[in-house]
This record gives structure tokens, sequence and C-alpha cells, in this order.
């Protein structure tokens, strides 16, 4: 693949960024340096290579899922106005 500066402005104007044509012949060859080294990856062989999250091994830290109330009802309704058993209690505003 291949990037022209016609593709460059697209780009830098979709991204809000102002590019002048110095600029976007600059870009243009940067660009398609990135896109070559991505080529470049895209034929290496990676089958069988687990994929990882680091590179040295370990599990993920895990919680336990346990339902609770959070104990916070009172916390959170302490500088409310108005309120009733742990509910905010507001106007009314559709008759």
């Amino acid at each position: 693949m291949s990037v022209d500066q016609t593709t460059v402005k697209r780009v830098a104007k979709l991204a809000r960024i102002a590019v002048s044509d110095e600029d976007a012949v600059r870009m243009e060859s940067e660009l398609n340096a990135i896109l070559g080294f991505v080529e470049q990856l895209s034929e290496v062989d990676v089958s069988g290579v687990e994929p990882m999250t680091s590179v040295m091994p370990m599990e993920m830290k895990k919680r336990h899922d346990v339902v609770n109330d959070g104990g916070k009802a009172d916390d959170i309704v302490a500088n409310a106005p108005e309120t009733t058993d742990n509910y905010f209690l507001v106007p009314k505003v559709v008759e």
C-alpha cells in the first residue's frame, strides 16, 4: 500500500490537523516507510506463538465476583437536600 499527498491531506483534514504542502511531502515519505515496515511484519510466521501480556509469564489477578449492596447508601445521599429510605427526592417534572 502506498500513500500519496492527497491521502495525507485527507487524513490530516479528518484529524483536524493543519498540514502545509511541504509537510505533506515529508509526511508522505514517513507514512510510506511506516506502512512498508508493517508489510514486513505481516510476512513473519507467527503460527504456534502464544499471545502474551508480559515478557514474564504471570497470571492475571482476579477478584471474587461477589454481589453486595455496597454499604454506601447513607454516604451517597448524605448531601442530598431531601431523601427517603436512601432515595433522592426530586420535584415532579411530568404531569
